[in-house]
């Protein structure tokens, strides 16, 4: 019965938030879509992963917890803040990840958004003028109202769900694939990238380190190049978050 109830819980959990706060876009381009994001902004996934990004000439989004600076992490060392600067020196967009990163479930509503304003004053100090205009919820799925609460916030808010966006999606709680969830096999990103080049959806691939001997939460640098190879040569684009927001919306009114 505990373990019927648990599942329950789970399952709750998922689906309660996308069915709330919708936010609603239509993703139907001319050309598909592929943003490469990466969680918490560990060190390597700079370091490592935006070089790959740069040898392809392209570019990516990191969402950045600020009250994680220069800590360690299961992910390995979180990016330092000179990071920030060369990774918009670079081309790559900075996102939210709120200050503490914290737990989007487990969090309440008030703590969560404080959270958020703090970590967009925090970035204001370090780099004048720079904002967040893009958010990743941490660890889980949201609560409803943490969603609600949160939205104005940001042009776009983004989950997990292992799938793709094409027709309509929620701006609130945008589809993303995580690549460490494939251990390493290449073929079901190929297969989703395929998908994502016959619907002209929008794939927002994640992350979070890329090393040598990634945690359970990254992946390799040569699994990492592979999926951007295979992303370049299927004839998407490759945009960070809000540039390929962009895109999607200047597509819509030119239809």
């Amino acid at each position: 019965m505990l373990e019927s109830w648990g599942r329950l819980g789970r399952y709750i959990q998922r689906n309660a938030a996308s069915l709330l706060f919708q936010r609603p876009l239509e993703v139907r381009t001319d050309q598909p879509l592929i943003s490469f994001t990466f969680d918490d902004f560990p060190r390597t996934a700079l370091v490592a992963g935006g070089t790959i990004l740069k040898h392809f000439g392209v570019s990516g989004t990191y969402y950045t917890s600020l009250g994680l600076a220069g800590r360690d992490s299961p992910s390995g060392p979180i990016f330092v803040p000179d990071d920030l600067g060369r990774a918009l020196e670079q081309g790559h967009e900075l996102g939210c990840h709120t200050f503490s990163h914290c737990h989007s479930w487990q969090t309440k509503k008030k703590v969560f958004e404080d959270s958020i304003t703090q970590n967009g004053d925090a970035l204001r100090h370090l780099i004048p003028g720079a904002e967040f205009k893009s958010f990743s919820y941490p660890i889980s799925e949201p609560r409803p109202l943490t969603k609600r609460a949160i939205a104005k916030y940001f042009l776009s808010c983004r989950a997990g769900g292992q799938t793709l966006n094409a027709g309509k999606t929620d701006l609130n709680q945008l589809s993303a694939f995580f690549l460490e969830k494939t251990k390493g096999n290449l073929q079901p990103v190929k297969e989703l990238i395929d998908q994502n080049k016959a619907a002209r959806g929008w794939i927002i691939f994640a992350t979070h380190d890329v090393a040598p001997d990634p945690s359970p939460f990254g992946c390799t640098p040569e699994f990492f190049e592979a999926v951007v190879q295979y992303a370049v040569e299927s004839g998407a684009r490759i945009l960070p978050v809000v540039n390929a927001l962009e895109s999607i919306r200047a597509s819509g009114r030119s239809q």
